[in-house]
């Protein structure tokens, strides 16, 4: 079977003050149908805005898609019309945003906000609409539905409200779910809380998922691949349990490491990565980590390095210096 969403050779670009930045640099992955995968990496490394991309909600007119073809379900989103993307968007592919307080419309209530989003993508009346929106408040764990339809997203906890977000997402029963840091800002257990709601909603709809974070750990609990994003670009791909056991690029061991352990019932000293992600405008057409470790090599900062696929599901951007073979 092919793969439901296949991103290939993606190049993201924003129109700045300072001429034209590329945020996402040739990014190459895939997420099969039903299967969870992880987009990691640290902040400002390209993860949202390769999400955007695939949704076309980049930030007009600066943000645009410049290469690069995004295939769903075999059809290049690209040369899709605005009306045919509106359908998709919310109806084939449902969206947990960063921040729910700034997704969600703080003058309408809750229940408005569902019941418009299945009457754009369904054949409902307004009461279908709403009894429907009353019963995924009840599937995702919202208490009193009928009564909390009626409450405005101020009224509601950070945990309900990204509660809510995911009803919103998952109103149409879409194929595939984007899930942007959908734990940011909640306290460990409500954590826990809307990564089982969101795992038992995929078992339900046999949903695929892609799961943007920087939290490792939520990465080997919840995904089945793990894709290393840095400076716009894939380091790393390769099942989940490949990647923690045996890293293959300097950039993925950095963060593998700097995750705090306990050793001894003691807490070991918190690993970290040397240096800083350089500017946007000042990113080099070779090797980027090496750029970020200060290496004065001209042709690992000149030569971008070769991203192939070293054994089965596992790709690599084939540094010489931060690639291990």
């Amino acid at each position: 079977m092919s793969d439901l969403l296949d991103i290939r050779g993606l190049v993201t670009s924003f129109q700045t003050d300072s001429g034209e930045v590329r945020a996402v640099d040739g990014v190459s992955f895939s997420v099969g149908a039903g299967k969870t995968v992880g987009l990691v990496g640290e902040s400002g490394c390209g993860k949202t805005v390769t999400s955007m991309s695939i949704i076309d909600l980049l930030p007009k007119p600066a943000g645009h898609v410049k290469g690069g073809e995004i295939l769903f379900k075999g059809k290049d989103l690209r040369k899709v019309d605005h009306k045919e993307m509106r359908k998709i968007r919310g109806g084939e592919i449902g969206v947990i945003f960063q921040e729910p307080m700034a997704a969600l419309n703080p003058v309408h209530r809750i229940g408005k906000q569902i019941v418009e989003t299945l009457k754009l993508h369904e054949e409902m009346s307004s009461r279908e609409a709403l009894q429907k929106s009353i019963e995924l408040l009840d599937a995702v764990g919202i208490p009193a539905p009928e009564s909390r339809i009626s409450n405005f997203p101020h009224q509601l906890s950070g945990g309900m409200r990204q509660r809510v977000m995911i009803a919103i997402a998952l109103a149409c029963e879409p194929d595939l779910l984007i899930a942007d840091e959908p734990t940011t800002a909640l306290d460990v257990t409500v954590q826990a809380q809307i990564l089982e709601l969101i795992e038992s909603m995929q078992e339900k709809l046999g949903m695929a998922v892609l799961m943007i974070t920087h939290d490792l750990g939520v990465i080997a609990e919840n995904c089945d691949e793990v894709v290393v994003m840095y400076a716009g670009r894939v380091v790393e791909r390769a099942p989940v349990e490949e990647l923690f056991a045996r890293p293959r690029h300097a950039y993925t061991k950095g963060l593998l490491s700097s995750i705090p352990k306990l050793e001894n019932e003691r807490k070991s000293e918190l690993v970290t990565i040397p240096g800083q992600v350089a500017a946007i405008q000042n990113f080099v057409p070779g090797c980027r980590f090496c750029q970020r470790m200060e290496r004065e090599d001209e042709n690992l900062l000149n030569v971008r390095p070769e991203y192939r696929e070293i054994s089965e599901g596992h790709w690599v951007e084939t540094c010489p210096v931060c690639f291990e073979d």
